[in-house]
């Protein structure tokens, strides 16, 4: 549990602290921001394929998380033991 907390934390103050980066090209980022001002679709359909791209990885990923908790969990079952005296000799 405490692992799981420290790797939260972590990856919760690493999305807090990202900063803006520009990951396109110039082309890429000009036709984007000319589209947009002009009323054109194309800057969206750009912006959703990339949000498709960056989504892929984290749905596998989930996917993979689900079905390998879903096999290792622990299964909660109760043992009744009916009390007995106890001869040790």
């Amino acid at each position: 549990m405490k692992a799981f907390k420290i790797l939260f934390f972590s990856l919760l103050w690493t999305l807090a602290v990202v900063g803006e980066s520009s990951a396109q090209c110039a082309m890429c980022t000009l036709n984007a921001e000319n589209s947009v001002a002009g009323g054109n679709t194309e800057g969206k359909g750009l912006n959703k394929g990339i949000l498709f791209l960056l989504a892929t990885p984290y749905l596998a990923t989930a996917v993979v998380g689900v079905l390998w908790y879903k096999r290792f969990r622990r299964k909660k079952s109760s043992v009744y033991v009916e009390e007995k005296a106890i001869h040790l000799n």
